[in-house]
């Protein structure tokens, strides 16, 4: 989105609504745990080069992807497909000598590709993939409300679950969207959670498409990107029913290249306005697509490389970071439809996932690695970094109208967001009559939620703002400028909205 549609978003909405109560200032959130995100220069014959390992625990058998900053922490996840395995909390505003706040051990936890925080009745959990046996498995759950003291409290065997198989019946990835979790099950589609209760969860759901193999799921508000694990085919789904996943019309499509040709993806994720696709088998590199007419979406670039077999592809403002197997690749993506590669960095073993994390990334490796160095920490720019986050798109739109009472309002980011940040005084809702809106945030890599404690009022105008100052990214650097948008519910019963 150009600065100059953010600036008329700003405009359209800023004198039609009286100020509701005074709201917390935008940046009167808890102080954070940890330190943050890193605050350390590199001279240029520092970048990289590799300059610390990240361990997991005693038992760690060396099978790591994605790491995520949360409450000024680094969160490790380290666990083998085949379950037992564990966290780690460490600080991170010195990359290069991060040290260990907690550690947890979880019999039953498996690899995870995506880690979904949520907040309930003042306690912070964890969703997590969840393995037992060869037939039972799921979802499971840590109390990681005190970093120095996570444990494992709950666990959820969902149906149809089998292994040894990695892909087709097994849980792979989660996200928590106000008392709804959805688990990504491969063959067996989407199971949908009820986490009121994250100490006894419970199946309320479960959406299959023959031949869909779901790899994740993404929520912008009542946009969900159900995306695949290994194959091309990706659906939009209209989820303002948490509960029902609704085809969006237009919005079932096959990821291909820029000659059209149909193009499978290990892993995909969904930051700005764009889904974001890692190629695999015929060589690696992003594929992007704008994603912000959910009826139509939109190839936009693409980066293949010679070799190459993707894994994961995550942005960091006009920056992409992907596994490509053989080696971690960063791209320079202003222009994204033209990436231009800028850096590399290789370690041993079979490098799927590259996370950003300010001026540093933290290459991972899922098998074959060497001992003690399946993630591991490499300055790639100079300055630590001092951009705030960019709003991109949101759902429901600004000026929408016949919403739905029941959907949630998302946010989506140019880069992973500091989940403490957001709260009541940097995220702000109330009815164009003045009266605020009470509700809860989730947050989830680039992706922000806000699920109102009670439906929305029937046709009522709402006014949405993200005052200048509030939300962080992780590193701490707040949203420049304010913004402000409004959207109208309709009524129970009303004609189709695509």
């Amino acid at each position: 989105m150009s600065r100059l549609v953010l600036a008329a978003l700003t405009l359209s909405a800023v004198a039609c609504a009286p100020e509701p109560h005074a709201y917390p200032a935008p940046d009167a959130h808890r102080a954070l745990t940890g330190p943050g995100g890193p605050q350390v220069s590199f001279p240029a014959d520092a970048l990289w080069q590799d300059c610390a390992p990240l361990l997991g625990g005693e038992n760690d058998e060396q099978h790591h992807n994605l790491v995520v900053m949360r409450d000024g922490l680094l969160v490790l996840p380290w666990a083998p497909e085949d379950g037992g395995g564990g966290l780690s909390f460490y600080t991170f505003d010195d990359p290069c000598a991060p040290t260990l706040v907690g550690e947890v051990w979880a019999d039953f936890m498996r690899e995870s590709h995506t880690l979904a925080f949520g907040e309930v009745n003042g306690r912070t959990y964890l969703a997590v993939d969840y393995h037992e046996s060869e037939d039972v498995g799921g979802v499971g759950f840590f109390d990681v409300t005190d970093p120095s003291d996570p444990r494992w409290v709950s666990q959820l065997a969902l149906p149809d679950y089998h292994y040894p198989d990695a892909y087709f019946r097994v849980v792979l990835s989660t996200f928590w969207l106000g008392d709804t979790l959805y688990a990504a099950g491969g063959l067996n589609g989407v199971y949908v959670l009820d986490v009121s209760d994250p100490l006894n969860p419970a199946l309320v759901g479960q959406h299959t498409v023959v031949g869909h193999m779901v790899g994740a799921v993404h929520v912008v508000g009542d946009v969900a990107m159900v995306s695949s694990a290994g194959l091309s085919r990706t659906i939009l789904y209209d989820v303002s029913d948490p509960w029902t996943l609704s085809p969006i019309p237009g919005g079932d499509f096959y990821v291909s290249s820029a000659d059209e040709e149909l193009k499978d993806y290990y892993f995909a994720s969904l930051a700005g306005k764009y889904g974001l696709f890692a190629r695999k088998s015929d060589g690696g590199g992003p594929i992007i697509y704008d994603l912000s007419d959910p009826t139509a979406p939109t190839f936009i670039g693409e980066a293949p490389t010679e070799g190459g077999d993707g894994g994961y592809v995550m942005r960091h403002e006009g920056f992409l970071f992907q596994g490509d197997s053989d080696r971690g690749l960063v791209y320079d993506a202003s222009d994204m439809s033209a990436p231009t590669l800028i850096g590399e960095v290789d370690i041993a073993g079979d490098l799927d996932t590259v996370t950003p994390v300010g001026n540093v990334l933290v290459a991972a490796v899922d098998s074959k690695a060497d001992d003690g160095r399946s993630s591991v920490v490499f300055p790639w720019a100079e300055a630590p970094d001092s951009r705030g986050p960019r709003l991109e798109w949101f759902r429901p739109q600004d000026g929408a109208t016949l919403v739905p009472t029941t959907t949630a309002l998302g946010l989506s980011f140019d880069e992973m967001i500091e989940g403490i940040t957001v709260f009541e005084g940097s995220v702000r809702v109330w009815t164009v009559d003045g009266e605020a809106v009470p509700g809860r945030l989730y947050t989830q890599e680039n992706l922000v939620n806000f699920v109102p404690d009670a439906p929305w009022a029937e046709e009522t105008t709402y006014v949405v703002e993200l005052p200048a100052g509030g939300v962080a990214d992780v590193s701490g650097n707040r949203v420049a400028e304010t913004l402000r948008w409004t959207f109208t519910t309709g009524v129970e019963l009303e004609t189709p909205r695509w």
